[in-house]
């Protein structure tokens, strides 16, 4: 028993001698070839970019629902689906304009930063 003691006690005390020079060995990294310099910016960047893509398929979905619309002939059923289509795809541009709006706003309150609408 005392034997398995000395060797963990030799063996914490071999560790605290050489972890200063695993420590000091650590160089940072180089600079990275990422577009932004943090990961705000980079999450920033992502965010708009999918809101983006909200936004430009809100716009194709309403293009559509005007087809459907001119192309129903009257029928009431076709009529109501192209309402409808039109309707959510007004809610998605919204919600994508806000998601921007909204994403600006907190970059600049948590970045301390006049906001740049």
């Amino acid at each position: 028993m005392k034997i398995k003691i000395k060797k963990i006690i030799y063996s914490i005390a071999a560790l605290g001698l050489f972890a200063p020079a695993l420590l000091l060995a650590y160089a940072p990294p180089a600079d990275t070839t990422l577009p932004g310099g943090s990961i705000t910016d980079i999450v920033k960047k992502f965010m708009s970019w999918i809101l983006g893509m909200v936004g430009f398929l809100g716009v194709i979905g309403f293009a559509i629902a005007g087809i459907l619309y001119l192309t129903s002939a009257g029928d009431e059923d076709r009529i109501g689906t192209a309402k409808k289509a039109m309707t959510w795809s007004i809610v998605g541009v919204i919600v994508a304009l806000l998601g921007v709006v909204i994403i600006k706003a907190a970059d600049s309150m948590l970045g301390g930063q006049s906001s740049e609408f």
